[in-house]
């Protein structure tokens, strides 16, 4: 099995296993669930994975994947934010930390954990307007109070499910690069509705069916990607601010 080493001394000691964690709790979810990077080996300053090779998207395999990811979700966790066996509270999204505290509802780990963090440190950057900021705010409030909780158990999800992390190879899809916790499966659809995807339409409609989702569903992918968009706010500038400060109005 040949092998791809990814090294860097610029991150965090924890960081590369962190992300071999996740890698194998999700390959961990079982007969049926969404192809996983082997990890080889990982290091303080280092990851080793199976060297993937990429092929042109096609449908079958879309099909395919999105089936799969249902599965994968459907593997659960313990709690929402609940972070991968053997990782502590803090994970990683792209560069940025990222708190994975187990939480009873979704709706208080979103806002409390994925908006209101980012949202301040883009403001406090000037990457978020102050009336953006409170329309992040709303969203916030309201889904602390449970307005968008919908009853579904967490689902065990890539966190940071973005066409890059997707890799078609001749065996189908291949995921790389998590930030794996227990969270809302619409979370890495939505991920993938905001940066594309080849074949979208076809892994969103067999993700749908599988994971039987409300016809509605297409109605929340913006709240899913209020996170990632202010995460990209506080790293990539104030036009993933606004964009998110547009998307909460909707839900505030």
């Amino acid at each position: 099995m040949e092998g791809f080493r990814k090294r860097s001394d610029r991150h965090d000691r924890d960081y590369f296993a962190i992300e071999a964690a996740g890698l194998r709790w999700l390959a961990d979810a079982g007969p049926g669930g969404a192809r996983i990077v082997p990890v080889l080996d990982v290091g303080d300053d280092y990851i080793e994975l199976e060297r993937l090779t990429a092929v042109r998207a096609d449908a079958a395999a879309a099909a395919e994947f999105g089936r799969a990811l249902a599965v994968t979700h459907a593997a659960g966790a313990e709690a929402f934010g609940q972070p991968p066996p053997g990782v502590g509270d803090r994970g990683y999204i792209g560069q940025q930390r990222m708190s994975m505290i187990p939480s009873a509802t979704w709706g208080v780990f979103y806002a409390e954990q994925r908006m209101l963090p980012y949202a301040r440190q883009a403001y406090d950057l000037g990457q978020l307007s102050r009336p953006d900021l409170s329309r992040v705010e709303r969203v916030a409030a309201r889904l602390a109070a449970g307005a968008f909780d919908d009853g579904r158990p967490p689902a065990r999800i890539h966190g940071d499910l973005w066409s890059g992390n997707v890799i078609f190879t001749a065996a189908g899809v291949v995921l790389i690069d998590p930030a794996a916790h227990g969270g809302h499966g619409l979370t890495d659809l939505a991920m993938l509705h905001l940066f594309g995807a080849p074949r979208l339409e076809v892994i969103s409609a067999a993700y749908a069916e599988a994971a039987e989702l409300d016809p509605t569903w297409p109605e929340l992918i913006g709240l899913h990607q209020l996170h990632p968009l202010l995460v990209h706010a506080v790293s990539h500038g104030p036009a993933y601010g606004s964009e998110a400060g547009r998307i909460a109005a909707r839900y505030s």
